[in-house]
């Protein structure tokens, strides 16, 4: 029976040409982009300088107590973090999705903040508020010697971080929740804490921990704040970039990057494929009571003021950040200035411009691949889809370190000699930050009824022009998710890249590194505001280019 479904699958693709196509063209950048870095990085790592397999570094690495120690460093901070954000994610998604709390509009707006935040943002304020000349410790509370950097440091930022994403992962699950089984449990008489402690908090399981799973992967990743406060407290991603920058050995930083793989790809797993198996929460299809909100004020004022503080803080961090940018010497001498922005726009314009363009240019690339890839894998029956579906999310599970890493090795030598490159730049954006896109066109895909785009099909058109004019309009919210998503994270993205850039095509990011690394804190806060300013920017204009895209879609679902 599988051999006939695998045949006639296999026949129905070579009747369709530019299915082949899109079949071969996507297979073939999985394969190069993904698959080829990955298995360059893992041989470079058992071989020794002779060409040989050896496992003699391996060994090393593995056995060293300093490499251990590093990644027991890494595994701890991993599961504060995740913890911490997937705690604070739940209490914002209840309340926001339970109860009456004012505010709502605000407090959503605040969770997406540190989303489309660029990096090294919250290790600023880090410094700015509590290091040694910090605005709380030196200013308000008199300490002189006050140390910032280390795990506590880190905890925080990367809760602060972190905790958006459980938020979104959350909110989807609870809002999903059948709000008839929490009302029979009421009906019968059972007290508010106790549906939570019987219904909701168990029916939420599968949410919480994916949240988990989530966080602790973006924490394991996590290279920029670890480089500007970890101190003396070592995470693996910087580790793996100062053993090949500073020591010089790129087979010992291969290893560490390897090392930092395993828990991120087993977390991965668990997440996508066994949780998700998981038939923890009980939806139908039949239509539902609308969900009566909590408004007992001994529930919504507690969670309203929980809210409020992380609100609070979110908006003192990133506002110190702003102020910072506009002060002569932040900690000693607070007299405006905009003597920072003068230096962003004269010696730091070229990375910025450098950025941008390459975001411009990866995000459209990304965003098709997404939906391309998505329509793929929901909509088409051909040879190796799985493995397809699989390989395109496993950037995600990546960390940046890693990818860099692959791709020099990978794209060095002949018949590539692609370093340095504006276009393994841009093909380093578009591999890894597609995940997002491809997940959001999956979901919309799977809510969209098949007989629109069959009658597409039964009237002759190819798949290409069905995909073009019938699935990518009614995808357009999730392809403006993926445009989002993959602007950002290639305006924001340092790990990936680091190894990546030239004196040709430096980017923004790394120039704020070197600021932090030469202590020019106001300076790297004028390019973060900048920054932001032209993220907020580009997410107006596509915005509404993807709105446009939505007339045609309309009138071509008429005609259907």
């Amino acid at each position: 029976m599988k051999d006939t479904s695998r045949t006639s699958s296999l026949s129905h693709l070579i009747r369709d040409p530019v299915l082949l196509f899109f079949v071969i063209l996507v297979s073939a950048g999985l394969a190069l982009f993904i698959l080829f870095p990955l298995y360059r990085i893992l041989s470079y790592s058992v071989t020794s300088d002779s060409g040989g397999i050896s496992f003699k570094t391996a060994v090393e690495v593995l056995t060293s107590p300093t490499y251990l120690k590093t990644f027991r460093n890494s595994m701890l901070l991993g599961i504060i973090t995740a913890l911490i954000s997937a705690f604070v994610g739940y209490v914002f998604a209840y309340a926001l999705t339970r109860t009456a709390i004012p505010f709502k509009g605000f407090f959503k707006a605040i969770a997406t903040i540190p989303v489309i935040s660029p990096p090294f943002v919250l290790s600023l304020s880090m410094i700015f508020l509590f290091g040694r000349n910090g605005l709380i410790t030196k200013k308000l509370l008199g300490i002189e010697d006050s140390n910032v950097y280390g795990l506590h440091s880190l905890i925080v930022v990367q809760s602060i971080s972190f905790f958006p994403i459980a938020y979104l992962t959350l909110t989807g699950i609870l809002e999903k929740l059948n709000p008839a089984v929490e009302d029979a449990a009421l009906n019968l008489g059972a007290s508010r804490a106790r549906i939570f402690r019987t219904v909701t908090l168990p029916l939420s399981l599968p949410g919480i921990v994916s949240a988990l799973l989530l966080v602790f992967i973006q924490s394991m990743e996590d290279f920029s704040n670890p480089a500007v406060i970890s101190g003396s407290f070592s995470t693996l991603s910087v580790e793996a970039y100062r053993t090949i920058t500073g020591m010089y050995d790129m087979r010992g930083g291969a290893l560490m990057a390897l090392m930092l793989l395993a828990p991120t790809l087993l977390a991965f797993t668990l997440q996508k494929y066994w949780l998700s198996g998981k038939p923890f929460v009980t939806v139908t299809g039949k239509p539902t009571a609308s969900r009566k909100l909590n408004t007992d004020p001994k529930t919504v004022w507690p969670l309203f003021i929980f809210c409020a503080l992380v609100a609070f803080i979110v908006i003192l961090f990133y506002g110190t950040v702003l102020a910072g940018a506009f002060v002569k010497i932040w900690g000693i001498n607070y007299s405006f200035s905009l003597a920072h922005f003068k230096y962003v726009l004269s010696q730091g314009l070229v990375p910025l411009k450098n950025s941008a363009l390459l975001a411009i240019i990866a995000t459209p690339v990304t965003g098709l691949m997404g939906m391309i890839i998505a329509f793929l894998v929901v909509r088409k029956n051909f040879p190796g889809r799985r493995a397809m579906e699989f390989i395109s999310m496993l950037t995600f599970a990546v960390p940046g370190t890693v990818v860099g890493i692959g791709y020099i090795l990978a794209f060095n030598d002949k018949p590539f000699l692609l370093s340095g490159t504006a276009f393994l730049i841009i093909m380093a954006f578009t591999f890894r930050n597609m995940p997002v896109g491809i997940e959001a066109g999956t979901s919309t895909l799977l809510q969209i009824d098949k007989s629109i785009e069959e009658a597409s099909t039964i009237l002759g058109a190819t798949s290409f022009v069905t995909f073009r004019r019938i699935s990518l309009p009614m995808l357009r919210q999730a392809f403006f998710s993926g445009l989002v998503f993959s602007f950002v994270r290639a305006m924001t993205a340092v790990s990936a890249v680091i190894f990546l850039i030239s004196p040709r095509w430096n980017l923004a990011t790394i120039s704020i590194f070197s600021l932090f690394e030469a202590s020019r804190y106001s300076d790297a806060a004028a390019y973060i505001v900048v920054m932001i300013a032209i993220i907020v920017v580009a997410i107006g204009v596509l915005d509404k280019a993807v709105k446009l895209l939505g007339n045609p879609g309309a009138r071509n679902r008429e005609d259907t």
